[in-house]
């Protein structure tokens, strides 16, 4: 189906340079970004909490130690190298 769209010269530009330098038409370019907004609805913060992968107590427990620990030798790590500087 043919259409007439009003796009402003900047946004035209640089979707007319980014369709050439991917090695497509403007028109397949223009095509595949419609299609990719209406393939992706809006997900509400709920949705996408609910939408994630759930772990258990032990693991959380086992993931924030080792974040604790990481953070700890980190800033030991910064200090370190802050005294070694003139």
């Amino acid at each position: 189906m043919k259409t007439t769209i009003d796009l402003p010269d900047p946004i035209f530009r640089r979707a007319k340079a980014t369709a050439a330098h991917r090695g497509i038409s403007l028109k397949a370019f223009i095509t595949s970004a419609v299609e990719n907004n209406l393939e992706r609805p809006k997900m509400t913060i709920s949705e996408l909490l609910d939408s994630l992968p759930r772990v258990d107590k032990e693991t959380l427990e086992t993931i924030r130690q080792r974040v604790e620990e990481s953070d700890r030798d980190d800033l030991a790590f910064q200090n370190q190298a802050a005294r070694q500087q003139p």
